[in-house]
């Protein structure tokens, strides 16, 4: 099996950069979602309840409980932890000596706790996708620093049996995602994913498109076709190959997911989630891919032996049917033919629902074993690198550790074929008892959670969009414009990876439905009719563009649009818009509607915050560094972040030192090297011989 240690270092960096990103983007807009005068302040959701401290720590897992005794409220608590993580999660991507399991744990704790009091705009895939690999990375990081110098028999000195152990979970988290991703798609019913017409869509109707998505959106129908058929090998056939014996074929998936993950990048503002996606698919690889050795990278010229040999003709052949079956299945299952007169690649699927369900039912609990097997052989390989262990001391300690490794693998294997099981019902309902027990017990620590993007493509007949409109006598209202969603017609869309602006994407799912699907609107127009800046600063962070920054307006509503990307040729535009209906009615403040709906959803302020000045050297440290940091536009803040760390490293590099001359010596030097020892030695050795056989010569002369 071949060595993942400098995938393992990669994918623990990886992690601290998403963190890094994560926390960073959440801080700028900490005020104005969860602070005293935000949307939905946080100090709601903390209520005690008159249990017992750990009790209550165990139910609610957060630190959050803790802000008191730092003479901190709610808000503060999450600007401290917000902070603490940005700045450890930053020394874990610079400092190789901080990439240890205690920094990890800090880290997925720290963001557990954000989550819990995060509510509505914490509520995302990717939020749980972050806290499962973050737990999953304290696993795989090491207790000391692993040494680089290489054994005897090959492999790394000072490599322990049970290291691949939680590396191999994040594969298994990386096939859950993407398969389950691909079947929802299907499983949903969705027309424009069974009609392959979903990036016909797509590309207008997401969250927050590129400027590139506008570009993607003309291109031809039948290439958008083809890449939904793309989309489904690569999410739904390519992944069980993560588990195949063979590297190559591993290496295939590999760099078929890194591509989908990078279109997507290209096309679509999904803040840290792709960014995520491919730190997951670090799993796949191993040492010999990524290092830059001719020895590692190449096999070698020696004449192998005929099993050997044959070994390797067979894993060819069965690499090649692999490849035949998939292309057989994607031209069989999606009817594609050529056009040749049209010069293009027609598509249709021609399976239909209930034979798809048919064989999900038949392929889901294959997949439980295949993982199941894959799991099973990284336990045996533990096991046979434990016996051939030497010193009697260090094996004790190793079996100590790969007990507890092993025993942790397994259970958080059985713990996510729950979720895992919810895309299938049949399935899941045959699944052992005690697997659904283990999960219900750890829940509420997000260690496992399911997954399904872009279940169904929505704005068919265009992309739904709410527009806030203030106004002072009632009758002459303004457009309020958002810093990143669609709005003027004639702006670019943003780029803005990978930030997350959360205001922004919650309005695109509002406008979704009506206004009263989503509570947190009527908790909006309040804080804009105060005129809170903090709310503000979420649709324009240089409140001067915010046309009411003066005197907050004194009526607010919401109409709702239908916009779609503007035809190549129209200059200036980028979109088109049409009204369709007014979605939340005209208010001010005391307007009995708002009073009525703020009662309905729980928001009225029973207990107003009051509004002090910070009394402690922490408080007051917190709300200096909020100062300073408020200017900043949040994308530039993360811009800024992630071009200070790759100067750092590009620095690092520059004054690394040398590796000594003698580690360059190539093969060759080092064989003619020992063929020179040898002959050396045996020349030596037939010297004293032929002295002795003159010597008795001469004795017989005398």
């Amino acid at each position: 099996m071949a060595s993942s240690r400098v995938p393992q270092q990669l994918f623990l960096q990886g992690v601290a950069a998403v963190y890094t990103f994560a926390f960073a983007s959440l801080y700028t807009q900490i005020p104005g979602l969860y602070g005293p005068e935000g949307i939905l302040p946080a100090r709601r959701t903390l209520r005690p309840q008159g249990k017992g401290r750990w009790q209550q720590l165990w139910e609610t897992p957060t630190l959050l409980w803790e802000a008191p005794r730092l003479g901190l409220d709610t808000a503060q608590g999450l600007d401290l932890l917000t902070l603490l993580g940005t700045v450890l999660s930053l020394g874990a991507l610079l400092l190789n000596s901080l990439r240890q399991p205690f920094i990890y744990l800090l880290l997925w704790a720290a963001y557990l706790s954000v989550c819990k009091v995060g509510q509505v705009f914490l509520y995302f895939q990717w939020d749980s996708l972050l806290l499962e690999t973050g737990f999953l990375a304290i696993l795989v990081a090491p207790l000391k620093k692993p040494s680089n110098h290489k054994a005897p028999q090959g492999g790394l000195a000072g490599a322990l049996p049970h290291e691949n152990l939680p590396f191999w979970l994040v594969r298994w988290l990386l096939f859950r995602l993407m398969f389950a991703s691909g079947v929802v798609k299907l499983t949903s019913r969705c027309p424009a994913w069974w009609g392959l017409t979903a990036l016909t869509y797509h590309y207008e109707t997401q969250c927050l498109p590129t400027p590139a998505a506008w570009f993607a959106h003309h291109l031809p129908v039948w290439l958008h076709k083809l890449s939904v058929v793309a989309t489904f090998l690569i999410e739904i056939a390519v992944p069980p190959l993560f588990f195949a014996p063979i590297r190559r074929l591993r290496l295939t998936a590999f760099y078929a997911q890194v591509l989908l993950q990078i279109l997507i990048i290209i096309t679509g503002n999904y803040n840290f989630f792709n960014l995520l996606t491919l730190v997951l698919t670090t799993s796949l690889l191993d040492d010999r891919h990524l290092s830059a050795e001719p020895g590692l990278r190449c096999h070698n010229k020696i004449a192998t032996s005929w099993p050997k040999a044959l070994l390797t003709m067979l894993s060819l052949l069965l690499e090649l049917t692999v490849y035949g079956l998939l292309a057989y299945g994607t031209v069989h299952y999606f009817g594609l033919e050529v056009d040749w007169q049209q010069h293009i690649i027609l598509s249709k699927i021609t399976f239909t629902f209930h034979q798809f369900s048919q064989w999900l039912k038949m392929v889901t609990l294959p997949t439980v074993w295949l993982g199941a097997a894959s799991l099973a052989w990284e336990l045996l390989t533990a096991l046979w690198r434990w016996i051939r262990m030497q010193g009697w001391l260090r094996k004790f300690f190793a079996s100590i550790q790969l007990s507890i490794l092993g025993t942790i693998t397994v259970v958080l294997f059985l713990i996510s074929l729950v979720p895992y099981s919810y895309m299938e019902p049949g399935t899941h309902g045959h699944l052992w008892t005690g697997a659904h027990h283990l999960f219900s017990s750890v829940d509420h620590l997000q260690l496992s959670s399911s997954y399904g993007l872009f279940r169904r493509m929505t704005g068919l007949g265009g992309r739904p969009e709410v527009v806030l409109e203030g106004s002072y006598d009632g009758h002459h209202w303004i457009e309020i414009e958002f810093m990143y969603k669609p709005g003027n017609v004639s702006r670019p869309p943003p780029i803005l990876i990978p930030h997350q602006p959360r205001l922004d994407w919650q309005m695109w799912f509002a406008a979704l439905g009506p206004h009263t699907h989503s509570p947190w609107f009527t908790s909006l127009v309040l804080r804009l009719l105060q005129g809170k800046e903090p709310v503000i600063r979420l649709i324009q962070n240089h409140v001067a563009k915010y046309p009411f920054h003066e005197r907050p307006p004194t009526y607010l509503r919401a109409q709702r649009y239908k916009y779609w990307f503007s035809k190549p040729g129209e200059q200036s535009q980028w979109w088109h818009r049409q009204w369709v209906e007014e979605f939340f009615p005209s208010v001010s403040l005391g307007d009995p509607t708002l009073e009525m709906l703020l009662q309905q959803f729980g928001l009225q302020d029973k207990s107003p915050h009051r509004t002090r000045s910070p009394s402690n050297g922490l408080a007051k440290t917190l709300s200096w560094v909020r100062t300073q940091l408020s200017p900043l536009e949040p994308s530039f803040l993360l811009w800024g972040l992630l071009g200070a760390v790759v100067t750092v490293r590009v620095v690092q590099s520059l004054l690394a030192p040398c590796p000594p001359q003698s580690s360059k010596l190539s093969r060759e030097e080092k064989r003619k090297q020992a063929s020179k020892k040898d002959s050396r030695a045996a020349s030596e050795q037939a010297a004293p011989n032929s002295n002795s056989s003159d010597s008795r010569a001469l004795r017989k002369k005398k």
